[in-house]
């Protein structure tokens, strides 16, 4: 059943993982931040955050305030994530702690907001594709709603092919179109031999893009809204309005 919240069609990518804690936020911030560079008026949602701090003007995300910066954007965190829990755990746990159910009128209306202010939105969801936001709708329900490009950002450690290839599989079971595959953190120093080979691996036997491979950049920092030159760099050879459907 779908959760029909009559989304406006928008030029944009919708940014998943393969698990929790895969960098998407960091592969999110560094596609804000490239296309903001390049003189794109950028959008940045994410829609739900859990593990939020309170402060004077409500409960806040560090990741939100980390893609607000990455893309210069001016409008209010509770704007870029109109849903935030205090409790650090997948959204339907917060929600119950918190007796509060995730709000998706809420969400749409900001989405709507962000959209007619920009000429792209970069969407990032939280943890994988399967997360539980209610008893009824997983995260994959809700990218439906946004019917954007995905990108998956996935680790280069050993373990990577079968979360890909499941997440992969997930997401092709609905109408979403995917970008492509973001490989995220590798490091040659620490690496074993079927990392080296992961982005060939996942290409190969996922039959799709692997858009960049993102080095292991110790110089990102979300308190100083640092992306990470190399991080950057590595990503700044993708033409991400094309993959984002930009006129």
């Amino acid at each position: 059943m779908p959760i029909n919240l009559n989304l406006p069609a928008h030029p944009g990518l919708f940014i998943t993982g393969t698990d929790t804690g895969v960098g998407k936020t960091v592969v999110a911030g560094a596609i804000a931040k490239i296309l903001t560079d390049a003189g794109t008026k950028v959008g940045v949602f994410r829609p739900i955050a859990t593990g939020c701090y309170r402060s004077w003007d409500g409960l806040i995300s560090q990741d939100t305030q980390y893609l607000a910066n990455c893309a210069n954007s001016d409008l209010p965190l509770s704007t870029i994530t109109p849903v935030g829990y205090f409790t650090d755990a997948v959204p339907v746990i917060s929600a119950a702690r918190e007796k509060r159910p995730v709000d998706f009128q809420t969400i749409a209306a900001a989405y709507k907001q962000i959209c007619q202010q920009c000429q792209v939105i970069i969407v990032e969801g939280i943890g994988g594709v399967r997360v539980p936001l209610t008893l009824e709708f997983d995260l994959l329900d809700l990218a439906v709603e946004f019917n954007l490009p995905v990108v998956i950002v996935a680790r280069s450690v050993r373990g990577t092919l079968n979360h890909t290839l499941m997440t992969l599989d997930c997401i092709r079971a609905t109408p979403l179109e995917i970008a492509g595959v973001v490989i995220n953190g590798y490091d040659g120093t620490k690496s074993t031999p079927d990392e080296d080979i992961a982005a060939q691996l996942v290409a190969q036997f996922g039959q799709i893009n692997i858009l960049s491979e993102v080095p292991f950049d110790d110089s990102v920092s979300f308190e100083q809204f640092n992306p990470g030159q190399m991080v950057v760099r590595s990503m700044a050879h993708c033409d991400w309005k094309k993959l984002a459907q930009v006129p």
